[in-house]
C-alpha cells in the first residue's frame, strides 16, 4: 500500500478520496492528507484487507492507473474487468461511478457553466478558478443538494448546460436497475414511489466498452522491445518547390515543424519505438523510404508507426520538390500482402498535412495565445480510400477538410502536440490509443482562432480489431 501510495499525485488522491465517500465517514476524509492514510482509513472500515484488495484495483482501474495493477498489485487490466463484471464483484455504487464519469465528461466551459449557475447555491470560496467538478459534486453532497435519492437539481443543471451529461447518468443508471433513483423527490410524492436504494450487484461497463455487449475487447500484443519502428518523414524546406514547379512558387517553408518532430521522438521512444527520422525528402525520397522500411523484416515487432509532416491537399502529400504522393500508396505499402511480417499487427499513420492553395497569400494570423507569426495550414480531410481494405490500420488526420489547423514557428502545431501531450501523459494509466485520440480531439475543437473563430476537428480513421494500447512499462 505504502509503494502504491507514493506512486499517486495529488489530484488522483482527490480522485480516490470522491470514490471512496460511501465508505469513510466525510469528516474522516476531509482530513486526509496521502495515499496512504486514505488507505489505512479504508482497512479500518474493513474494505481493505490484506490478502483481499479487490477494491484497491478497482479503484486504481477507475482512476486510470493500469501501471499500478501491473506493477504492484499483480494484476492487469482485463482481470479486472472481469472481476467487475462478476455478480457482486463492484464494491462500488453505480451512482458514485457515474458521478465520477461527469467530472472525467465536463469540458472546462462547461465546468465554468456548472460553477455560474451553483453561485446562488455554494459559496464563491468553493466556486474558485481551482475548483474541479469533483469539488462541486462534493459540495453539494455535503449540502443536502446531491444524493442517491436527490438527483433533481443535478439533473436541472445538466438541462441547462449540456443534457448529455444527464441522459449517461440516466442511462447509466437504468443499466444498473436502478430506474427508481431516477424518481425526483416532487413525483415520489405525489405517484407514492418508494425511496429507492442504491445496491451495487451489478458492474458499471468499463471504461471504453460498449454498454450492449458483455465481451470484452481483447489488446493487441505489444510486448516486443523495442515494441516497433516510428518513422518521422519531416518536410521543412519547400525551395525545390518554389524552383521547380509553378504553381507551388509561393509554397512555404514549413516553420514549426521541428518542434513537432522533436516531441514525436519523444514520446515514441518513451513507448519503446525505435525512432527514425528522415527530413525534407522528394516524393522519391518519400517512396524510397517507405519502401526501404516495407521491405524490412518486422517479424520480432509488434507494431509500425509513420508520422509524416508535409504540405498536401486531398488524398495527397508533397515532397519538397511539389510533385504529389498519394497516401493511399503509403499506406498500401504495408498491407498483409505488401508487408508480411506486419500480418495482423497494427499499422498507425499520422498525418499533418497542409493544402497548398492556402498559403497561395502568405496569410499570417494572430492566434488566441498572442503570438504574431503563427501560420495557416488547411489541411485535407482523411478520405476513407485512404485506408487499405483490410483490418489493423489506424489513420489520424489533423483536420476536416475545409478546416484551418495551426501551425506555429515556435510551438508546433495544435495537432501534433496535443497528440503528443495526450500520449505521454494516457499511455502510462493504460488508456487505448482510440480513447486518447479522442481526447485529442475534444482539445483541439475547443481551441479558437480569433480570426472569424475559425476552429479546428482532427480526425481519426480505422480498420482496428483489437484495442491499442502503446506499452510504457
Amino acid at each position: 500500500l505504502l509503494a502504491v501510495s507514493d506512486e499517486l499525485d495529488e489530484a488522483e488522491l482527490a480522485a480516490l478520496k470522491f470514490l471512496s465517500r460511501d465508505h469513510v465517514p466525510w469528516r474522516k476524509l476531509e482530513a486526509i492528507r496521502s495515499p496512504h492514510d486514505l488507505f489505512e482509513a479504508l482497512q479500518e472500515k474493513g474494505v481493505l484487507e490484506a490478502g483481499n484488495l479487490a477494491f484497491l484495483r478497482e479503484l486504481l482501474y477507475y482512476i486510470g492507473r493500469i501501471d499500478l495493477l501491473v506493477s504492484h498489485l499483480g494484476s492487469s487490466r482485463e482481470q479486472v474487468e472481469q472481476e467487475l463484471r462478476a455478480p457482486g464483484g463492484a464494491r462500488l455504487p453505480p451512482l458514485r461511478y457515474l458521478l465520477f464519469q461527469l467530472y472525467e465528461d465536463v469540458t472546462e466551459y462547461e465546468l465554468s457553466s456548472f460553477k455560474l449557475h451553483l453561485a446562488k447555491e455554494l459559496p464563491s470560496s468553493k466556486l474558485t478558478g481551482e475548483t474541479t467538478m469533483l469539488d462541486i459534486l462534493t459540495e453539494m453532497e455535503k449540502r443536502g443538494l446531491l444524493g442517491k435519492d436527490n438527483l433533481s437539481m443535478l439533473k436541472s443543471l445538466c438541462e441547462k448546460i449540456n443534457i448529455s451529461l444527464w441522459n449517461r447518468i440516466e442511462d447509466g443508471l437504468n443499466l444498473f436497475g436502478q430506474e427508481e433513483m431516477l424518481i425526483t423527490e416532487e413525483e415520489r410524492s405525489n405517484t407514492g414511489h418508494p425511496e429507492g436504494q442504491l445496491v451495487s450487484s451489478v458492474a458499471p461497463d468499463p471504461p471504453g466498452s460498449f454498454n450492449d455487449s458483455s465481451q470484452l475487447l481483447e489488446a493487441y500484443k505489444m510486448t516486443s522491445r523495442p515494441c516497433g519502428v516510428c518513422l518521422i518523414m519531416n518536410n521543412h524546406n519547400f525551395a525545390k518547390a518554389r524552383e521547380r514547379v509553378l504553381e507551388h512558387k509561393h509554397m512555404k517553408d514549413r516553420n514549426g515543424t521541428d518542434v513537432d518532430a522533436a516531441a514525436l521522438r519523444n514520446v515514441f521512444s518513451k513507448l519503446h519505438f525505435r525512432v527514425e527520422e528522415y527530413r525534407d525528402l522528394t516524393a522519391e525520397g518519400i517512396h524510397e523510404t517507405v519502401k526501404s522500411f516495407q521491405s524490412k523484416d518486422h517479424e520480432d515487432k509488434d507494431c509500425f508507426v509513420c508520422c509524416i509532416l508535409s504540405h498536401g491537399k486531398k488524398g495527397i502529400i508533397y515532397g519538397v520538390d511539389g510533385q504529389e504522393v498519394p497516401i493511399r500508396e503509403l499506406t498500401t505499402a504495408f498491407t498483409a500482402q505488401n508487408c508480411n511480417s506486419l500480418a495482423g499487427k497494427p499499422k498507425v499513420f499520422f498525418i499533418q498535412a497542409c493544402q497548398g492553395d492556402a498559403f497561395h497569400e502568405g496569410v499570417t494570423i494572430e492566434t488566441d495565445s498572442g503570438e504574431q507569426d503563427s501560420s495557416v495550414e488547411q489541411d485535407a480531410r482523411f478520405q476513407l480510400d485512404c485506408i487499405p481494405a483490410e483490418p489493423d490500420f489506424l489513420l489520424g488526420m489533423a483536420t476536416l477538410q475545409d478546416y484551418v489547423s495551426y501551425r506555429s514557428p515556435r510551438e508546433g502545431t495544435w495537432y501534433i502536440q496535443a497528440l503528443c501531450q495526450h500520449l505521454e501523459y494516457s499511455c502510462p494509466r493504460g488508456e487505448d490509443v482510440l480513447t486518447i485520440l479522442t481526447a485529442v480531439n475534444q482539445e483541439v475543437s475547443k481551441k479558437t482562432c480569433e480570426r472569424g473563430a475559425k476552429k479546428q476537428m482532427p480526425q481519426p480513421s480505422f480498420t482496428l480489431r483489437k484495442r491499442l494500447i502503446f506499452p510504457v512499462n
